[in-house]
């Protein structure tokens, strides 16, 4: 447990960090109103924040950076007394979610474009693919000869479609037969049973079993109702993440780009977290985001659909700005 006093120093310190990413000493503390203490005091502040860990002493200069659990004391007393001002928010939020004509999925998007454009950080959208949703019906639309897509539409108005490629030597006719009795065997069914569902009562049907090409043609539905299952995600701003100092190495911004690129960096984004969750560096448990901070906010809408909203920044992130921009953004999705 830190003094007020030590805890207002800490704060300064982190806030300094983050503002010119050099070290901070204690002369340039004494310039703010609310450390109208002696040189001595600070240094003396200073050397007790040290010896607990959440600042440290940096090899080419006598100011102090914070650490992890420096971070993470500042970040939790930014949580547990945060009181926003409508200045904390920029009022073009306000104008995404006051338009009559928008969908949730593009008021999140523009909303986090802007956030990455304020901050500088990358943004992730992660939202569930609706599993409790029921399929109420299936539609075949034949583009050529070769290329086809599937439009599926749930009961909750979502519509999902996937472009598939037709296998050779099947017959038009015949696939949109097989879509005829699929609309029949799937109806109601909910999405995350569709495998279950295809394999338990499609096996011994006569009418599909009698088709030519029958296995191949049901592994190219199988592979488009899976690939309409999955999460959907979106992610701006990689390349203002790459801006940051902290990733000036080019082998630490080539590790952390391998993990974007390889969708690891979506695990620490978690849907069924409740609440804002920070991790911080290690905490993220991915050795290419050991200097990230990554920021997540769940949302839920009123028919239990499930989403996140993410910043992924550098551990000496302006966790102050983000917060509440976040908050406030997932707030505004739960009414939509």
């Amino acid at each position: 447990m830190i003094s007020d006093r030590q805890n207002k120093v800490l704060r300064r310190i982190v806030e300094e960090y983050v503002r010119t990413a050099e070290p901070v000493g204690s002369k340039s503390l004494m310039n703010f109103p609310e450390l109208h203490y002696s040189s001595a005091t600070i240094r003396n502040d200073m050397a007790e924040l040290e010896d607990l860990a959440l600042i440290t002493k940096t090899h080419t200069s006598s100011g102090r950076v914070p650490t992890e659990s420096g971070y993470r004391v500042y970040v939790q007393d930014i949580i547990d007394n945060r009181e926003y001002k409508e200045s904390d928010v920029n009022p073009v939020f306000d104008e995404i979610f006051s338009r009559d004509l928008i969908s949730r999925e593009q008021a999140v998007k523009e909303s986090m474009s802007i956030v990455t454009k304020l901050t500088n950080y990358a943004s992730v959208v992660l939202g569930g693919a609706a599993y409790n949703s029921k399929i109420k019906k299936l539609q075949f639309v034949s583009l050529n000869n070769k290329f086809a897509v599937i439009l599926m539409v749930t009961d909750q108005g979502y519509v999902e479609s996937k472009k598939i490629v037709i296998p050779e030597d099947i017959r038009i006719s015949d696939i949109e037969r097989v879509i005829s009795l699929l609309n029949d065997v799937l109806h109601d069914c909910p999405i995350s049973e569709i495998d279950t569902v295809l394999k338990e009562k499609l096996q011994d049907n006569e009418i599909l079993v009698s088709f030519d090409y029958y296995d191949e043609l049901m592994s190219v539905f199988i592979r488009a109702f899976s690939d309409m299952a999955k999460d959907k995600y979106y992610m701006a701003g990689q390349s203002r993440l790459f801006s940051q100092p902290e990733f000036a190495n080019v082998d630490k911004a080539q590790s952390l780009l391998k993990a974007i690129e390889k969708r690891e960096i979506f695990k620490v984004v978690n849907l069924n977290e409740e609440g804002i969750t920070v991790k911080i560096g290690q905490e993220n448990q991915i050795k290419a985001m050991e200097d990230c901070t990554v920021i997540t906010v769940p949302y839920e809408n009123d028919v239990g659909d499930k989403g996140a909203i993410a910043v992924i920044g550098p551990t000496r992130m302006d966790y102050q700005r983000v917060i509440p921009l976040l908050e406030y953004i997932a707030q505004n999705l739960k009414k939509m």
